[in-house]
Formats: C-alpha cells, sequence, structure tokens
C-alpha cells in the first residue's frame, strides 16, 4: 500500500501541536509497517531527522503554504497531481487540509474547529477559508480522526457529519517532561525568575489562549496576596497580539512577568520542572497537551472547565472558569497557599497522564488508515 502524507508542519526546530502529532504518530507508524510505503509530501526543505525509516519517500511539493491562496494551490492543483503520480491508495493530512480535486482516499485529522466558534480570533482571510473549505473537507474525507470526544460532538454537530464516521484518537504525552531535581529548579529559579517560584502559562500568545486574562488575573492575584511569585510565559506570537501588549502596559506587577518566547524541550522540561503551577486557561481547546505534559512532570494543572478540557484533565486539575477573572486569581492563591493541594494534584496527575500515550494515538490512527483503505 501507498500512503501519501501532508508532512508540511514538520518544521525542524519549530514543532506546534500539529507538528508533534504528526511527528510521534509517524515515526511510530512507519517503522511498524515496513510493507508499506510512505510518502512525505513537505512544503518546503526537510530535516533528515523526519525520514523515520526506509519505506519513506520524501518530496518538496512547491509553493511553501504561507497563504491561504497557496493553500488552495498547494492542496488543489499540487496534491492531486502527486496523488496519481505516485498511485497513492490514501492521503493522510494531520492537519484538517484536503484536496476537494482528487478521487484518492483521504484521512484528515481535524484537532478542532475553533475557528468555527470564534472566528474574530484570526486574520480575516484565513477565517473566510477556514470556515468556508472545513465543511467541505470533513464531507470530503473517508474517515476523520480528531483529538477528543468534545471535538468529535462538536465536528458533527457543527458540520452535520455522521458520528460514526469520526474516530477520536487522544494525544499522546511527550516522556521527556519529567520531574526535575532539586537543584535543577534552583538553577531555572534563578535564571527565569530572579530565584523565585512562578505560575507558567505553555502555547502560541493566539486570542483564544486567553492571555489577557491570564496577565490581569496575575495582576490581581499579587495585589491579594503578599508574595513575589512571578508568571512566566513561554510561546511565539501569532494573531492579533496588541491586546496581549495593551493588557501587559496596564498591569501593576509587569516587571514579574516573564516573556521567553519559544523555548528548546531541553529548556521548556527544565522550565514545566519547576513551575508552581501549569495556568492553562484558554477559552477554546481540542485537547490541551500543556495540561498532561505538567502532570507527566509533576506539575499541578489550574485549567479552564470548557471545551475538551475537563475530558482530558479528569480530576487531576483545579478548574477555572477562563471568563472569570476571580476564579483564576482565586485558584493562584489556592496554588500558593496550600501545599496539601498541591501535592493532591501532582498526585493524581501521575495517574491522569498513564491514560495517554504516543503509542496509543499511533496505534488509533493506524486503525483508522486501515478501514480508510478497506472500504
Amino acid at each position: 500500500m501507498i500512503i501519501a502524507v501532508n508532512t508540511r508542519l514538520l518544521i525542524q526546530g519549530k514543532l506546534e501541536g500539529i507538528g508533534w502529532f504528526t511527528r510521534e504518530t509517524l515515526s511510530r507508524i512507519t517503522k511498524n509497517h515496513p510493507e508499506h510505503q510512505f510518502l512525505f509530501i513537505f512544503d518546503r526543505p526537510f530535516a533528515s531527522e523526519f525520514i523515520f525509516s526506509d519505506n519513506i519517500t520524501p518530496i518538496v511539493l512547491s509553493p511553501p503554504t504561507r497563504h491561504p491562496i497557496l493553500w488552495y494551490i498547494w492542496f488543489e492543483l499540487q496534491i492531486p497531481r502527486i496523488l496519481k503520480k505516485y498511485k497513492a491508495d490514501l492521503f493522510f493530512s494531520p492537519d484538517g487540509y484536503l484536496s476537494l480535486n482528487t478521487r484518492v482516499k483521504q484521512l484528515t485529522a481535524i484537532h478542532d474547529i475553533n475557528f468555527a466558534h470564534r472566528p474574530k480570533d484570526l486574520p480575516w482571510l484565513k477565517a473566510r477559508y477556514y470556515n468556508y473549505f472545513f465543511p467541505k473537507f470533513a464531507r470530503k474525507a473517508k474517515r476523520i480522526v480528531t483529538v477528543s470526544y468534545f471535538s468529535k460532538e462538536d465536528i458533527s454537530r457543527s458540520y452535520k457529519i455522521d458520528v460514526d464516521k469520526i474516530d477520536v484518537v487522544y494525544n499522546g504525552v511527550n516522556t521527556s517532561y519529567t520531574p526535575t531535581t532539586e537543584e535543577e529548579k534552583r538553577q531555572v529559579k534563578a535564571w527565569y525568575s530572579k530565584s523565585s517560584d512562578y505560575f507558567l502559562f505553555i502555547g502560541s500568545l493566539h486570542p483564544r489562549k486567553n492571555i489577557c486574562g491570564l496577565l490581569r488575573a496575575y495582576d490581581a492575584f499579587r495585589t491579594s496576596v503578599e508574595s513575589d511569585v512571578k508568571l512566566v510565559i513561554i510561546g511565539e506570537s501569532m494573531f492579533k497580539a496588541s491586546d496581549i501588549e495593551l493588557a501587559y502596559e496596564g498591569m501593576r506587577f509587569k516587571e514579574d512577568v516573564v516573556f521567553t518566547g519559544r523555548l528548546s524541550n531541553n529548556e521548556l522540561h527544565q522550565v514545566l520542572g519547576a513551575a508552581l503551577a501549569l495556568t492553562f486557561v484558554p477559552y477554546f481547546e481540542g485537547f490541551g497537551i500543556p495540561a498532561i505534559e505538567a502532570m507527566n512532570a509533576g506539575v499541578p494543572v489550574i485549567c479552564s472547565n470548557t471545551t475538551s478540557l475537563p475530558e482530558v484533565g479528569g480530576s487531576a486539575v483545579l478548574y477555572v472558569d477562563p471568563f472569570s477573572l476571580n476564579q483564576i486569581k482565586d485558584a493562584m492563591i489556592k496554588i500558593h497557599q496550600d501545599k496539601d493541594l498541591r501535592d493532591m494534584l501532582i498526585l493524581k496527575g501521575f495517574a491522569q497522564k498513564d491514560k495517554f500515550s504516543w503509542d496509543k494515538t499511533a496505534e488509533l490512527l493506524w486503525g483508522s488508515i486501515q478501514i480508510c483503505t478497506n472500504t
């Protein structure tokens, strides 16, 4: 069987959530199934680290997909040509995009449809593209995989797709994010937070991640409690970051907020392991990988009570309404003052994170691939 894969998000040093999903699942599937051939289709020069096994043929297909017009050219003109040339049996797209211009069977991973509910969070043209094409992609797909039961129901309801066509394939957890030693924690705090404890956010600086709410809640926490606890924010700016800048400039304790930008995996491991707690309070999330990675690192989690997050967090996190500044602030106070609560959340987190692994993810995704190709 020849399986073509959209691997355009496998970008060295710049893997985001979907990129990690792509890497972790395909590295296992390609090695576990040497009897099949895989075409990895990149939109720019690729790193050799992403050619996981000998049964992979890499293809660079221009143009680089940096704009909705280029997305259209790539998926509607270039992809059909490659699928026909190599006689592909299946096209798998881990980022939701498909081609409407091919008869080859297609499997897509739609992680969530936040853009259907929060289109104003995105630049106008991108929001229009997503909301015009993704319903068509969902109907065109032979099957759909998604990363939570919340997203399965949301896709089914929003796009009028039969639930039996959608498979839930949970994300896994990066096992390198393990608890760190007290000496490692001391060194990290000396470098990032002037030797103080800190709350931590990990993720893109995107409107739906609620960075503005987190900044205001942190300011309220510092106003309410006599403490030098800092706030460390890891991630790169994406769309509409001006609101974050305004919220930051209006803070009383802005000098105690540290923006690190993107960190390497090793740096992220160290900073995560030393955190007082992960404060992850987005408005909308298809899964929420940082919450599980914090559990794996032995770090308590403050988390939104919306969308997929209660499904992923179970009873192992302290939930808040992301629209309530007071609830976020109060959760920070509880975490800061109650060591027993922190210890309990850490123990529950160790149990909860065991429900998720990339081995399971890859196995379930392969099951969806088999269903696609056998029907």
